[in-house]
């Protein structure tokens, strides 16, 4: 993917960099990690896996199997600073950005680019992945003190090191999965892009696949084809009932269906599911999830009592 032409489109960058689209990308980059049954340590790995720590992993289980981000960071502070795993001080950075805690986000960002250079030789791979994520991060933190056309360089560079870390292995899965999120991203939101394309070859060379589905229900809800988002985050929801944001996410999608068709019953659904998320509000970020929530639940209410009074006279 080339993106010479960035420059004459400054205006289009600011929804890739909007806390919403960073703060999506973070969660998928961060859920990656411990989201399918490969060898202990590695969950993408069959052969020549990665080590983890211990703390890590419960982290991204309290975060992703059961949504709660207080849990998740209480491990992540347990955790060993002297790891050498960049993906802790990227995951920490990706809390940090939840709770706009930009001081400690652009600290741990500047640790994960540390831990990726230093694995250099060890780890070719992971340390040019982990040098685009830690440089999408300083772009969101760029974003956020100068503006869009502030990240663009850091999105430039994001794109470098995924295709170093591709000319060395373009079939890892970890690889595959934060690039595909990021593209499909990119493709929903700039002109002259491909969104099919982009769903499509996160759907084959991604995994695992409720991340998978997760990802391209957020892509069909920006594209506005609300039947397909609904497939693919039920799909999500089999295979993870327990998140919350999942149902955020899918009373998000019924909201704007039955806004659009003026339809009672598609709005009621989606305060069902608002609810559910409700459920566990406490384990959700206060920022990125809670207030949203809470606010798309109260229009939500209010568009049902609009159409209901509609219907009455």
């Amino acid at each position: 993917m080339t993106f010479n032409y960035f420059s004459f489109l400054g205006k289009h960058l600011s929804p890739i960099f909007s806390p919403n689209r960073v703060f999506s990308f973070l969660t998928i980059f961060s859920l990656i990690s411990f989201s399918s049954p490969c060898l202990a340590g590695d969950p993408f790995r069959n052969t020549n896996p990665r080590n983890i720590t211990s703390q890590t992993e419960s982290a991204f289980k309290a975060l992703f199997e059961e949504g709660n981000y207080p849990q998740a960071k209480k491990y992540l502070t347990q955790d060993n600073n002297s790891s050498n795993d960049p993906m802790l001080p990227a995951l920490r950075a990706a809390v940090a950005y939840t709770e706009k805690d930009f001081s400690t986000m652009e600290t741990q960002t500047l640790q994960t680019i540390k831990i990726a250079k230093a694995i250099a030789k060890e780890d070719p791979l992971r340390s040019n992945l982990y040098l685009a994520v830690g440089n999408f991060l300083e772009g969101a933190n760029e974003y956020q003190k100068k503006g869009a056309l502030a990240a663009l360089t850091k999105l430039q560079l994001v794109f470098d090191y995924f295709d170093k870390a591709e000319k060395i292995d373009k079939n890892d899965p970890e690889l595959n999965l934060i690039k595909g999120y990021l593209n499909l991203m990119l493709a929903v939101n700039l002109p002259f892009s491909s969104p099919q394309q982009a769903i499509d070859n996160l759907q084959t060379y991604a995994s695992p696949q409720y991340l998978v589905n997760r990802g391209i229900a957020l892509a069909y809800r920006d594209l506005k084809d609300y039947d397909l988002a609904l497939t693919f985050v039920n799909k999500a929801i089999e295979s993870t009932p327990l998140n919350p944001e999942l149902y955020y996410l899918k009373g998000q999608i019924l909201r704007a269906k039955g806004q659009k068709e003026n339809s009672l019953p598609l709005l009621q659904e989606a305060v069902k599911n608002f609810d559910i998320a409700l459920t566990k509000i406490n384990q959700l970020p206060q920022e990125a999830v809670q207030k949203p929530l809470q606010r798309e639940k109260r229009k939500t209410l209010e568009k049902i009592s609009e159409l209901g009074t509609s219907s009455s006279n």
